[in-house]
C-alpha cells in the first residue's frame, strides 16, 4: 500500500497536488481505495472520499502502531559531492534511519555551494520525503542549510564521530560500544579528496573522535551508508 505524509491533524486529510497526483495518475487508484497516511508521526489506513480538484481528500479508517525508526537519533554530515552522488548518498541514508542530514563545505569539495542555496535545499528534502515514502518510515529527515567546519563545531551530540583514515584513529566499534538509546550522534564524512589537516584537528579540537571505519579506504557515498548499517546492527531488538 502506497504511503503519503501530511502536516494535517484531523478525521480526514487534503493531500498535497503532488501526492494527489500521484494517487490519480500515477497509482490510478479511485474513490473508496486504501492508502497509508502518516500525520504527526502516526500511521493511519485511510480511504479515498474524493478527488475535487484533482486534490485527493482521505478518511481515517485506522489507526496502525510501527515502530520503523532507530532507537537513537543519528546526523550524517556529509560533505558537498557532485549531484548525482549527493541523491544517492540521501536515498541509502533515509533508508538506513538517518534522522539529519548536514551538507558540508570543505577545502577540497569538489561542489562548492552557497549557503543560502534554497532551490538545493528544497530539492534534497523532496528526496528526503520519497524516500520516507518508499522505505514506510513515519518520520522524514531533513536537510539543513550548508554549513563549513567553524559552524559544525557549535553543535551539540553526546557522540561525535569524524570518519578518517588517520593511523592513530580509534575502531568504530569502541566508538560505538556504549548505549545509544536515544543517543544523539554525528558522523562527519569527507570530500573525496579527504579532510586537510588543519580541518581534522578543528573538529578533533571541539570533541570530535577521529574513528576508522575499518582497514579498507571508503569511498565518500559509501562511508555513511557502512556507519549507519553498523549502528541499525547495534540497536537492533
Amino acid at each position: 500500500m502506497q504511503r503519503y505524509f501530511t502536516e494535517e491533524d484531523s478525521g480526514t486529510f487534503s493531500l498535497s497536488r503532488d501526492d494527489s497526483c500521484h494517487i490519480l495518475k500515477v497509482m490510478r487508484l479511485k474513490k473508496d481505495d486504501l492508502v497509508e497516511v502518516v500525520s504527526k508521526q502516526k500511521l493511519y489506513i485511510c480511504k479515498i472520499i474524493n478527488s475535487d480538484n484533482n486534490i485527493v481528500t482521505v478518511r481515517k479508517v485506522e489507526e496502525v502502531k510501527q515502530d520503523s525508526e532507530l532507537d537513537c537519533q543519528v546526523t550524517i554530515v556529509q560533505s558537498l559531492v557532485k549531484e548525482q552522488k549527493m541523491d544517492f548518498i540521501l536515498q541509502k541514508c533515509c533508508e538506513l534511519g538517518v534522522s539529519k542530514i548536514i551538507p558540508l563545505n570543505t577545502k577540497r569539495s569538489i561542489v562548492k555551494l552557497d549557503s543560502k542555496e534554497t532551490k538545493k535545499i528544497e530539492r534534497w528534502n523532496k528526496i528526503l520525503k520519497e524516500a520516507s515514502e518508499q522505505s514506510k518510515r513515519v518520520v522524514i529527515p531533513t536537510v539543513s542549510n550548508i554549513c563549513n567546519i567553524e559552524d559544525l563545531v557549535k553543535e551539540d551530540y553526546d557522540i561525535k564521530i569524524l570518519c578518517t583514515v588517520n593511523e592513530l584513529s580509534n575502531d568504530i566499534k569502541k566508538v560505538l560500544s556504549k548505549d545509544l538509546n536515544g543517543a544523539r550522534i554525528v558522523i562527519v564524512i569527507g570530500p573525496e579528496g579527504g579532510f586537510e589537516k588543519e580541518e581534522e584537528q578543528t573538529l578533533i579540537d571541539n570533541g570530535y573522535v577521529p574513528t576508522s571505519l575499518g582497514k579498507r579506504v571508503l569511498r565518500t557515498e559509501t562511508a555513511s551508508l557502512y556507519a549507519l548499517s553498523i549502528i541499525n546492527y547495534i540497536t537492533m531488538r
